[in-house]
């Protein structure tokens, strides 16, 4: 089941340095002005369910399996757009908004990707 899709509508210039580091950050459209250089920027979405534990973040075709969920992601996610993605293979998020997904090499991302989070049956 899908329980939040979007699609990238705008990419940072400073997103790069952040991937390189294995982190994406996403924010819906409403995004401040001083947050969109590092941002990957999202036509919204609404989330159908907290995202939890053992289910999955996709980004175009590659699924990345979520390994912890920090204390105010879902609120996050659910009243602003935005998350925090870390490809660290961590268990315990290190900030409240973190979302934590399996250690693998960031995907490609574009404008016009989509991607969200799913439960799988």
């Amino acid at each position: 089941m899908i329980k939040f899709s979007a699609t990238i509508s705008a990419i940072g210039p400073l997103v790069s340095e952040f991937c390189s580091a294995g982190i994406m950050v996403f924010f819906g459209q409403d995004a401040p002005d001083e947050l969109r250089s590092f941002a990957i920027l999202h036509n919204g979405g609404t989330l159908i369910s907290d995202v939890v534990v053992g289910e999955s973040f996709y980004i175009g075709d590659e699924r990345f399996t979520i390994l912890a969920v920090g204390e105010v992601a879902n609120q996050n996610l659910r009243s602003l757009g935005h998350f925090v993605i870390k490809f660290n293979g961590e268990r315990t998020p290190e900030m409240l908004g973190d979302i934590c997904v399996e250690m693998r090499p960031l995907p490609h991302i574009k404008i016009g990707e989509t991607f969200g989070f799913v439960s799988d049956p």
